[in-house]
């Protein structure tokens, strides 16, 4: 029959390493490194099963190792082995890291789609002033020509009354004349009230 394979030392019995595990309670760092040398192949071997990364592995049996010594006094052998229970703290640790690591992607993903995607007043806003200027536009076309041509170039342009006059060769009064009488009627169409 083929003997069970095991990384790093041979784990000690269980009666061993409860006596270990208890003399770590105490705060023997001998017993904590014999208990060490006993199980971090083992926790190393179960965090790497779970993570499939060596170096996550690594970090994982070594805060397990650290939680060991912390948490000595709250094992209870009536719960099951000394070897089991640093082995459930070890999956349960590897699991807490795969689960912090889909998160901390998912955070990231839902970051960079927020970047991306405009808020919604700009899209209003944007949507809005396209519907306002269409609106515009077909207003202007309901205009004689030479009211179109004041307002065009006094207000899209920034001409002044004057250049606007020269502009089209028509006297002054006569481009302030059109030009209120076409605000008049831009107002009307856009249902502007006064």
């Amino acid at each position: 029959m083929k003997e069970a394979a095991h990384i790093g030392a041979r784990p000690s019995s269980g009666h061993d390493l409860q006596q270990l595990l208890h003399d770590v309670a105490l705060g023997d760092h001998e017993a904590f490194a014999a208990v060490y040398d006993a199980v971090a192949g083992s926790v190393v071997g179960v965090a790497r099963a779970v993570l499939r990364d060596q170096a996550q592995s690594e970090e994982v049996a070594q805060d397990v190792l650290v939680e060991v010594w912390r948490t000595a006094p709250r094992y209870r052998p009536e719960r099951g082995s000394v070897l089991n229970w640093i082995l459930t703290l070890a999956h349960r640790r590897a699991v807490d890291r795969v689960r912090s690591v889909e998160a901390a992607a998912a955070r990231d993903t839902k970051a960079a789609l927020l970047e991306r995607t405009p808020e919604y007043d700009q899209v209003s806003e944007q949507v809005e002033t396209r519907l306002e200027r269409e609106q515009v536009r077909r207003c202007l076309r309901t205009l004689t020509e030479l009211q179109r041509q004041s307002v065009t170039l006094a207000y899209y342009r920034g001409l002044t009354y004057r250049e606007v006059a020269e502009a089209i060769a028509v006297p002054l009064g006569t481009v302030k004349t059109r030009l209120r009488d076409g605000l008049i009627r831009l107002r009307d169409c856009l249902g502007v009230t006064a």
